[in-house]
């Protein structure tokens, strides 16, 4: 044999075994993830009406964006041509008081001497979109299921992740089908669901989770990986109600669910400077307050619509063309949330700019502020049996390899 060849033929058996091993260790964390329990779900319930909002300051609204790719990993993953100079100076002047970054598996801390700065990314490496979104990181969580994820790896995942951040979010749900509506039911031990992206829109996803009882608050991102196309810039926002821009206070807001999801208006092919005329026009929420049975909704302008949604997504009322909307809770409605939907007119301004705010649910509760803590408990047997037949199955196989191997050697 040439030596050319031969060395072209080590160097393929070499990438072989590499991917080999590759394959075992990753066959090797399928079978260490736990098994679990999950209970049936029960929805909100209780005599009482738990309102995120009750006591806001309609003055302290800020626009944050919490979901954006720069450039990372020496320009590996998309959005290597965006700089971080460029993504804070346009997204300033766009009026956002908080935009944050979220590059894949990395912190960025270009901005962290900031009083705005909240460390976070976007956690995911496999070949679908089942990826979270994480605020107020301590640190990368560099496990993940690269393949397949079933109920047990997801729930697995969020748990981990609920360690090392403040804020655990499920990225866009519905892209590529990463998280289920009836997945959503049964998880549980996390705090967010990015319901609008630029990209998608998963508000079943949402419903599904908050129709089970998991008190869990919405997230609006761009998600954008070009800083500049403006059709990309400025599709979904985050308004959050906290007294400072500080991250800290930020943070605080988002868990207790002082915010809701607005999606933007857009004109296809609008210049930024347009988008900047436009972005301050758009309204704002100027009260939500529960009073005895009945939640009333009071906005800035007047809308084309206000709708009431409870249990399943299901649509419970509909006030029209008023700045004002309520909802009396009826004996079987266990939570409510608000969509505003405004009427687009450039030549009357003062009714709106075509956006819709997503507001964050009032529940029904017990006396206990409601939460999303973690449910699924690990059915031990059932975890060790499949740990013991997986890996017995991988050493089977690289047995059976190496007896091949020594087989052709003799």
């Amino acid at each position: 044999m040439k030596p050319k060849n031969r060395v072209f033929r080590n160097l393929l058996k070499s990438i072989g075994y590499f991917l080999l091993t590759l394959l075992g260790v990753e066959l090797v964390l399928y079978f260490l993830v736990p098994v679990y329990d999950f209970p049936e779900p029960h929805p909100f319930s209780g005599d009482k009406l738990y309102n995120p909002y009750q006591g806001i300051d309609s003055t302290h609204w800020r626009k944050a964006n919490f979901h954006f790719h720069t450039r990372a990993w020496a320009g590996l993953t998309n959005g290597r041509r965006n700089t971080h100079e460029a993504f804070y100076k346009t997204y300033k002047s766009l009026g956002y008081d908080a935009p944050q970054i979220s590059n894949y598996m990395s912190i960025d801390r270009t901005f962290e001497d900031s009083t705005f700065y909240i460390p976070g990314y976007e956690h995911g490496i496999g070949v679908r979109k089942k990826h979270q979104i994480l605020i107020g990181s301590h640190h990368v969580l560099w496990l993940d299921y690269s393949f397949i994820q079933n109920l047990n790896h997801k729930q697995h995942m969020l748990n981990l992740l609920r360690q090392d951040n403040d804020v655990v979010g499920i990225a866009h749900p519905d892209w590529e089908g990463g998280y289920s509506t009836d997945e959503m039911r049964y998880l549980s031990n996390y705090d967010m669901v990015e319901a609008l992206n630029h990209n998608w829109r998963s508000v079943p996803q949402w419903d599904a989770a908050l129709s089970a009882g998991r008190a869990v608050y919405i997230l609006a991102d761009d998600d954008a990986h070009d800083i500049d196309n403006p059709n990309d810039i400025q599709r979904c926002c985050t308004f959050v109600n906290s007294q400072t821009r500080k991250g800290a206070d930020i943070v605080s807001a988002l868990k207790a669910g002082r915010a809701f999801g607005a999606d933007i208006y857009l004109s296809m092919n609008e210049g930024f400077a347009e988008k900047a005329a436009d972005a301050k026009l758009v309204p704002w929420v100027s009260s939500v307050n529960v009073s005895g049975d009945t939640l009333q909704v009071t906005v800035s302008e007047r809308p084309l619509k206000i709708t009431f949604i409870g249990q399943e997504g299901e649509t419970k009322k509909i006030v029209r063309l008023s700045k004002t909307g309520w909802y009396k809770f009826q004996p079987g409605d266990t939570y409510i949330r608000t969509e505003i939907t405004f009427i687009k007119n450039y030549k009357y301004p003062t009714v709106g700019t075509g956006s819709t705010f997503y507001l964050n649910p009032v529940f029904r509760y017990d006396g206990t502020p409601p939460s999303n803590p973690l449910l699924a408990e690990i059915n031990w047997p059932r975890t060790w049996i499949l740990r013991l037949l997986g890996l017995g199955s991988v050493a089977g196989l690289f047995a059976a390899g190496w007896f091949v191997k020594r087989g052709k050697t003799t």
